[in-house]
C-alpha cells in the first residue's frame, strides 16, 4: 500500500507565525494574526495580558483594528452616496466589531532583533469595498515597544478608515481593582447601556466613575466607554496605571489619535459558574484615530474623526507601551 509522505511543512501555531523581538530588558512576541501582540514583559514582568502562540487569540486581545476600531452600531453605514451592511461581530449586540484586519494573517516583510514589519490587504467585499493595504511595525528600544499603523488606500475611490491596538495593560502582581489609573481625558462619550451605541459627550467632572485626570484607584468601577478631550504634554497623551508595589505600565500617543476606549475587561461567568479567567485580568487601553461607529459620523453633533484615505493615499497612527516604576 502506498504510504503518504510526511509533510514537510513546519506546523504554524494556532495564533499564527510567533516573532519575537527583545531589546535590553524588553521582549515582544508578535503573532501574525491580527498582526497581535502576544505578550510583553519587561525584565520577565508583564505589561500586557499574554495568551499562548498556540491558542486562537481570546477574542482582540492585543490585535491591530482596522479599517474600523470599536463598532459599527448595527453592521450598517452609508458613504459616497452608498449603504453598506457589515457582518456582526460583536457577541450578544448588533455590532460590527473592531474591523476586518483581526482575523487576516499579516506576513512579515521585515524582521530584526528589535524590530518586526508585517502587512496585509484588505480586499474589496460586499460591506466594505476598498483595497486597503494595512502595514505595521513593532519597534522595541529602551523607551518600551513602540507600534506604527500605515494604511495606503489601493482602490479607485476614496475610502473610510480608521484605527488602533487593543492591548490588556497590566500593571502589576495585584488584582486590577488595587491598581492606580491616571487618564488625562475632559470628556467621555455616553452610550447604551446594552448595544454601547454612543449617545452623547459628556464632561468626566464631578465622576467618580469616569474623572480619572488625577491619579485614583480603579476600585470596582466597571468601564467600557470611549474618552476624548486628552490633554498632552509634549504632543503627547499619557495613560498610566500603578500596581500598589509601585510597578507599572503606560501608554503614550501624538494627535493621529483623539479618542482612546477604556475597558476594565468585565466578564460574566463561564456557563459552569465558574469565572472567567480574562475576568478583570487587565486594562484594555486602545488609542483610537476616531470614535466609536466613525462610519456615522453623520449621526453625532461631535467631531468623530472619520479618516478618508483618497486614491492611493496613505495615513498612519503610532503608540507606545513602556514599564514605569523600574
Amino acid at each position: 500500500m502506498p504510504q503518504t509522505p510526511a509533510s514537510t511543512t513546519a506546523s504554524v501555531p494556532a495564533s499564527g507565525t510567533d516573532v519575537t523581538l527583545r531589546h535590553g530588558a524588553y521582549e515582544a512576541h508578535i503573532a501574525s494574526v491580527g498582526a497581535s501582540l502576544r505578550a510583553l514583559t519587561f525584565d520577565g514582568r508583564d505589561l500586557v495580558v499574554p495568551f499562548a502562540a498556540d491558542e486562537v487569540r481570546p477574542a482582540f486581545r492585543g490585535a491591530t483594528l482596522a479599517p474600523w476600531p470599536n463598532r459599527v452600531v448595527d453592521g450598517a453605514y452609508s458613504f459616497g452616496g452608498h449603504s453598506y451592511e457589515l457582518a456582526l461581530s460583536d457577541i450578544g449586540r448588533p455590532n460590527a466589531l473592531h474591523g476586518l484586519a483581526v482575523w487576516l494573517d499579516f506576513a512579515v516583510v521585515d524582521h530584526t532583533a528589535d524590530a518586526v514589519t508585517l502587512a496585509a490587504v484588505i480586499v474589496p467585499q460586499s460591506g466594505y469595498p476598498w483595497r486597503v493595504r494595512v502595514e505595521t511595525t513593532y519597534r522595541l528600544g529602551a523607551d518600551g515597544l513602540t507600534q506604527t499603523v500605515a494604511a495606503t488606500n489601493e482602490s479607485a475611490d476614496a475610502a473610510p478608515f480608521g484605527t488602533g491596538p487593543h492591548p490588556y495593560l497590566v500593571a502589576g502582581s495585584a488584582p486590577l481593582d488595587g491598581w492606580t489609573l491616571t487618564l488625562p481625558a475632559d470628556r467621555v462619550l455616553e452610550v447604551t447601556d446594552h448595544q454601547l451605541a454612543p449617545i452623547a459627550l459628556a464632561e468626566v467632572a464631578g465622576s467618580d466613575r469616569f474623572d480619572w485626570r488625577a491619579p485614583r484607584v480603579l476600585g470596582d468601577v466597571e468601564i467600557d466607554h470611549a474618552f476624548t478631550g486628552l490633554s498632552r504634554a509634549d504632543g503627547v497623551a499619557t495613560v498610566r496605571l500603578v500596581d500598589p508595589s509601585g510597578t507599572g505600565v503606560e501608554m503614550v500617543w501624538d494627535q493621529a489619535c483623539p479618542w482612546v476606549q477604556i475597558h476594565t475587561a468585565d466578564r460574566p461567568p463561564l456557563a459552569d459558574g465558574s469565572p472567567d479567567p480574562g475576568h478583570r485580568a487587565g486594562l484594555a487601553v486602545e488609542p483610537m484615530t476616531c470614535a466609536p461607529d466613525a462610519f456615522n459620523a453623520d449621526r453625532y453633533d461631535y467631531d468623530a474623526g472619520l479618516i478618508v484615505i483618497p486614491a492611493g493615499g496613505s495615513v498612519s497612527a503610532s503608540w507606545r507601551i513602556a514599564a514605569v516604576g523600574i
